[in-house]
C-alpha cells in the first residue's frame, strides 16, 4: 500500500474529527461539491461526520470520499436503501474514468478493467483469486472468519509503466517511477501494469507477447528474477482482500507493523502450484534475510518503536528493517501465540475510521494480549534467530 495512499486523507479532517453522527443503512446521502473548479455529484451514505462539519462519504463504487466543509454546496438525505454498485455497474464506471481502449475481465470477485491482453487480464485473476482463497481459509482455520467484500474488488492494469505511471503520478508522485503496483485506499483500488514488461520489457529474462498465453506469462513470472515484482503485487492485493474482508478498515488506525505484516506473511505465492499458495506462512526468505541483517545492530527499544508509531516505516533510511521486523513479529506471533494473535486482530478489526489512537494506547491494546513488550522482545529475538 503505497505510502501517499496512506495519507490522502485531509489533516483538517482527521484532526477535527467527532463520531457525530453517521449515515443510517437505509438512506442514501447525495452531496453537491466543488473541487479543483468542478462540481461534483456524489451519493453513497456518510460514514461519519466531523466536528467542524466535514464528512468522509463511502461511495457506491467503493471510493471513500473525504469532504471539508467549504467544498459542500448541498447535502441531502432520501430513504432510497444503499446498494452498492454490482460487477457490470462497476465494470461500467471505473470504464468511465479511463481511456476507451480499456476492456473488462471479471471472475467471480474481481472486475479486472486492462488494456494489456486478456491472456494477462486472466493471468491476474486467476492469481488474484487464489490469493483470495488462500486468505480467507488460512484465517478462518485461525479462529477468525473473514466477511464478504461489500464492493466487488476492481484491479486497474495498464500495458505498460509510461501510462500507469502517468495515472498513478498524482497519487505516488515521483514514486511511480519505481513502484510497480499499489492498493488505492481510497478508491479502492489495485492500480498496476503488465508485469512481462516491467524493467524496460523483461520481468523475467524475456518478454511476453500481448497475445501469450497464461502458461507463457506464468513461466516469465514464476522465474527468479521476477519475484520480487510479482511479490510486490500479491502485497499490493493482499492489503486490497484484508480491508474488504474486515481485517481491517479503510482510514482507520491499525497499526502499519500489523497490516504491513500480514501483506508480507502472504505475499510470495508459488506460481507453480495450482493452488498457488499451497505453503500459506511459509519463511519469507526475502524478509528473513534483511531481519538477520538487522538483529546485530538492532536497538533495545526497536519492538517498542514498532509497536507505537509508524514513522520507521515512512524514514528511507528505516523502512527496511521495519517492513523485516514487521514481517517476523506477525509471523512470531501466528506461530507462537497463535489464540492471542487472533483476539489481537478481532480488536484492531473493530477499529472505525479517523479515530487515531496514541502510542500509549497502542502499546496497551498490545500487552492487554501479550504482556510486557520487553519480556516479549526477548522470546521474539530468540525465535527469530533460530528461524532458517
Amino acid at each position: 500500500m503505497a505510502a501517499a495512499g496512506r495519507h490522502a486523507l485531509s489533516n483538517r479532517l482527521a484532526v477535527a474529527l467527532c463520531l457525530l453522527a453517521g449515515g443510517t443503512a437505509a438512506a442514501v446521502d447525495h452531496v453537491t461539491l466543488r473541487r479543483d473548479g468542478k462540481t461534483i455529484e456524489v451519493e453513497g451514505r456518510v460514514i461519519l461526520t466531523a466536528q467542524d462539519g466535514g464528512i468522509l462519504l463511502l461511495a457506491r463504487d467503493g471510493v471513500l470520499w473525504n469532504i471539508v466543509p467549504e467544498e459542500q454546496v448541498r447535502t441531502r438525505r432520501d430513504e432510497t436503501p444503499f446498494r452498492p454498485l454490482g460487477p457490470q455497474e462497476m465494470a461500467r464506471s471505473v470504464q468511465a474514468e479511463l481511456p476507451r481502449r480499456f476492456d473488462v475481465y471479471q471472475t467471480p470477485h474481481y472486475v479486472i478493467v486492462y488494456d494489456t491482453s486478456r491472456a494477462y487480464a486472466q493471468w491476474c485473476g486467476s492469481l488474484f483469486e487464489r490469493l483470495y482463497g488462500a486468505f480467507r481459509n488460512a484465517w478462518s482455520h485461525r479462529g477468525f472468519e473473514p466477511g464478504e467484500p461489500e464492493f466487488p474488488l476492481v484491479a486497474v492494469v495498464f500495458a505498460d509503466k509510461r501510462p500507469y505511471a502517468k495515472f498513478s503520478e498524482k497519487e505516488l508522485g515521483d514514486a511511480a517511477e519505481s513502484i510497480v503496483g499499489y492498493f488505492n485506499l481510497a478508491s479502492n483500488r489495485m492500480i498496476m501494469y503488465d508485469l512481462t514488461g516491467a524493467a524496460g520489457g523483461h520481468a523475467g529474462g524475456s518478454r511476453v507477447s500481448r497475445t501469450g498465453t497464461a502458461a507463457g506469462i506464468n513461466q516469465v513470472l514464476a522465474a527468479p528474477e521476477a519475484a520480487l515484482t510479482v511479490a510486490t503485487i500479491v502485497h499490493e492485493a493482499t492489503h486490497q482482500i484484508a480491508f474488504n474482508c474486515g481485517l481491517h478498515a479503510r482510514y482507520s488506525d491499525c497499526p502499519l507493523w500489523f497490516s504491513e505484516g500480514v501483506a508480507m506473511y502472504f505475499e510470495t505465492p508459488d506460481l507453480h502450484s495450482a493452488k498457488g499458495w499451497a505453503g500459506v506462512g511459509a519463511v519469507n526468505r526475502f524478509r528473513l534475510d534483511q531481519l538477520h541483517k538487522y538483529l546485530p545492530v538492532r536497538g533495545p527499544d526497536s519492538l517498542k518503536t514498532l509497536l507505537t508509531a509508524d514513522g520507521r516505516f515512512r524514514d528511507p533510511r528505516q523502512a527496511a528493517d521495519a517492513y523485516a521486523e514487521a514481517w517476523g513479529l506477525v509471523y512470531f506471533l501466528l506461530h507462537q501465540h497463535p489464540k492471542e494473535c487472533i483476539e489481537y486482530l478481532k480488536l484492531l478489526a473493530s477499529k472505525q475510521p479517523l479515530k487515531q489512537d496514541g502510542p500509549e494506547r497502542r502499546l496497551e491494546e498490545f500487552e492487554k494480549f501479550f504482556g510486557p513488550w520487553k519480556r516479549l522482545d526477548g522470546e521474539f529475538v530468540r525465535f527469530i534467530a533460530r528461524v532458517k
